[in-house]
């Protein structure tokens, strides 16, 4: 028995690699296959099956691509229902891999097809469960993503008749493999870890708790916030089929002369810079949305940018490739291409951003706002005095509240996303923001006054 788990941090999620015999299973791939082929080639394996837990809102699933590329059927629990060939599962059906057995359990909730996948060793006992969005590390999916067909309510129900039924009923040295770690939209306050056992989920994870149905509903529905927009599209993505991921990288990933670029822009392309917050701030084309890859880029952009937004990128020499393939990721494929030569090709006015250190934010505060864009959770547990909550998340929505004209300092965490927020409001029309090198962080060890005040979801 062999088992890997491929974690991809952009979008805190986990797919499995699942050999035995030289038979390998995939579960819950991302979009592009050659992690999944190139490590079954490596390890001389032959992938027989792709499992897929449930239709996934945050990414685009690879499972179209790679059932074509290996010849692999793909695999979903009850109740799945696609335009592309698939094996919809009975409730306890068996599948072999080698001298191993998946056992499929129907687990509605987070969403009506949700399934989980329970490995069976070659003495047919149970080592792990592949547990999708049903259950994670601390927490368990959001039963909010069918809007309009199914409520919170009916979906939270059902959630709690599969986690009574099908998961506290295994064996407690079970191992629990999640399709998703901390980070993750698809859950409210998912753990540090990316896997666990039923144990220890029984004795932490507050939706295991012994409690009624009714206080179960109750506290899984609680300060749930909006999904990101695009998960309704992925979802839709993810049923119908897609793009195979080589055509959109050819479209997507192509050079821009300066000229076209201009055209693009010209025309109502977004600009999409994808540098890193500290060179975005030296100097950056105004109108520039700054959502940097060395963060949860796809998320955010997903969560700020409309999927239908025609996008033009700026990137550091050698990642344009990976900015085109991460959006592509979440669906996000209407990228007409880059500016060549990145940000030293522009010939035109730069805008800039001003930073300052938590010491010198000491000596501004009385005569400036401060701006709070971080998440629910993040403030809840301690913010800055006199602060103004705006989460990014909101933007550009909830900007109508602030006055434009108003000095504002804007702070996240360490950084990243006050960068985001701060090109977001540049281009609503705020006029003097100031950004603070190392965030909320920074901002303790500086010894501003924080406070505990929790604000209504």
């Amino acid at each position: 028995m062999y088992i890997e788990q491929l974690y991809t941090n952009c979008l805190a999620e986990a797919a499995y690699y699942i050999e035995s015999e030289g038979e390998a299973a995939i579960i819950d791939p991302i979009r592009e296959t050659e992690p999944y082929t190139e490590l079954a080639n490596r390890r001389n394996a032959k992938i027989k099956y792709i499992f897929e837990t449930h239709f996934h809102a945050d990414f685009v699933s690879g499972h179209i691509d790679l059932s074509k590329k290996v010849n692999a059927p793909i695999v979903y629990g009850p109740m799945a229902k696609t335009n592309y060939d698939i094996i919809s599962a009975k409730d306890g059906q068996e599948f072999k891999l080698g001298k191993l057995t998946f056992k499929v359990l129907h687990t509605p909730g987070h969403t009506p097809e949700s399934s989980c996948y329970l490995l069976l060793d070659e003495n047919k006992k149970e080592h792990a469960v592949f547990t999708g969005d049903t259950l994670f590390v601390g927490d368990v999916g959001r039963p909010d993503l069918l809007d309009g067909v199914m409520s919170r309510e009916e979906l939270a129900s059902m959630l709690y008749d599969s986690l009574n039924q099908k998961i506290k009923t295994l064996p407690e040295a079970v191992i629990v493999y999640p399709a998703h770690g901390p980070g993750s939209a698809c859950g409210k306050n998912i753990g540090k870890e990316t896997f666990s056992t039923i144990g220890e989920q029984k004795k932490f994870n507050y939706a295991l708790k012994d409690q009624t149905r009714d206080q179960f509903i109750a506290q899984v529905t609680d300060g749930i916030l909006p999904p990101p927009s695009y998960f309704f599209q992925d979802a839709r993505i993810n049923k119908e089929g897609y793009n195979s991921i080589d055509n959109v990288i050819k479209e997507n990933n192509r050079p821009l002369s300066l000229n076209e670029f201009k055209s693009e822009v010209k025309n109502g392309a977004l600009i999409l810079d994808t540098r890193k917050a500290e060179e975005f701030e030296k100097g950056f084309i105004p109108t520039s949305v700054n959502i940097g890859l060395n963060g949860q880029y796809a998320v955010w952009v997903g969560t700020l940018i409309n999927i239908h937004t025609p996008l033009v990128l700026i990137a550091d020499i050698g990642t344009e490739a990976e900015a085109v393939l991460r959006l592509a990721r979440i669906g996000y494929e209407n990228v007409i291409g880059y500016l060549q030569g990145g940000i030293t090709t522009w010939d035109g006015k730069l805008d800039t951003v001003r930073s300052i250190t938590a010491e010198e934010m000491k000596k501004e505060m009385q005569h400036t706002h401060v701006l709070d864009v971080r998440k629910h959770g993040e403030w809840n547990v301690s913010h800055l005095r006199d602060a103004t909550f705006l989460p990014l998340a909101n933007f550009p929505d909830n900007l109508s509240t602030l006055d434009k004209q108003t000095p504002y300092i804007v702070h996240c965490g360490g950084g990243y996303r006050s960068m985001t927020a701060i090109s977001i409001m540049k281009n609503e029309g705020f006029t003097n923001l100031t950004n603070v090198y190392g965030g909320f962080g920074s901002m303790v060890q500086a010894g501003l006054e924080v406070v505990t005040e929790e604000v209504a979801v």
